[in-house]
């Protein structure tokens, strides 16, 4: 007859055997996963940094262009 260890032993062959066939599938999934939390780290460690400069694409507008600034004499008189 069979033991407890002798069990264990072939359950764990068994669990190790089925394993295999979804072990590409994980390390897969785990090298995703990786990538997300590296790249997230990273973002959050970029938005820390508070001296580093942002550059965003947009369009250059003058002071004299946009309707809401102007000269000082222009804000006097509107309140």
């Amino acid at each position: 007859m069979f033991g407890l260890s002798e069990l264990a032993i072939i359950l764990i062959v068994v669990a190790a055997v089925l394993a295999i066939k979804k072990l590409p599938e994980l390390t897969r999934s785990a090298g995703k996963s990786a990538r997300i939390l590296k790249s997230e780290a990273r973002a959050a460690r970029d938005a820390d940094e508070p001296g580093t400069p942002r550059v965003i694409q947009g369009e250059t507008v003058r002071r004299e262009d946009h309707p809401d600034t102007g000269t000082g004499s222009q804000d006097a008189s509107r309140g």
